[in-house]
């Protein structure tokens, strides 16, 4: 399967699991939401130029917007983790250049502890952008605090048990043609 068709996939699936299955989640609706769609962006692949990837960010949490009916607030999150995704991988790789040698971030490709660290940092940024926008109109400072911390943890448990559950099999490219 071709990246572009797996990516455009994963785009449907993610949103399709978050609207439909972690948005229905009533328990934790209130002031924990368990979010999993911004996988979608940790996932996209390393060459791809900085526009695009703010780009489709910006569409992808567009998409999802236009699904919750919240006007441009999951797209402002995306998109700032889009534009911040190749800073945090520069800093995470080290500089022998894995993003040269496999075609996305994964266990595989980054280590359990960087990709897990990876994920934690933009997972974070995410929620805390996220919830500072929500929080804008509503709520106190320790509610604030407490929804991205709980937030966060639910979320990135779900992102490592999808790692897990969902092993993306990375092949290892060489200089050979």
């Amino acid at each position: 399967m071709s990246e572009l068709l797996k990516n455009i996939f994963r785009f449907a699936l993610f949103i399709f699991v978050q609207v439909f299955v972690l948005f229905k989640v009533s328990p934790l609706h209130h002031f924990i939401v368990p979010y999993l769609y911004f996988l979608f962006i940790l996932w996209l692949p390393f060459n791809l130029p900085r526009f695009w990837l703010t780009f489709i960010g910006f569409i992808y949490g567009l998409t999802l917007d236009y699904f919750t009916n919240t006007p441009g607030l999951h797209a402002a999150a995306c998109t700032l983790i889009a534009y911040v995704r190749p800073f945090i991988i520069n800093l995470m790789i080290s500089q022998e250049g894995t993003d040269k040698n496999y075609a996305s971030p994964s266990i595989t490709s980054m280590g359990f502890a960087p990709y897990a660290t990876y994920a934690l940092v933009l997972t974070l940024l995410h929620h805390s952008f996220l919830v500072f926008l929500e929080w804008m109109s509503f709520g106190t400072f320790f509610f604030f605090i407490g929804k991205v911390i709980g937030t966060t943890a639910i979320s990135l448990l779900l992102i490592l048990l999808t790692e897990l559950l969902f092993f993306r099999k990375e092949q290892f490219r060489t200089n050979t043609v």
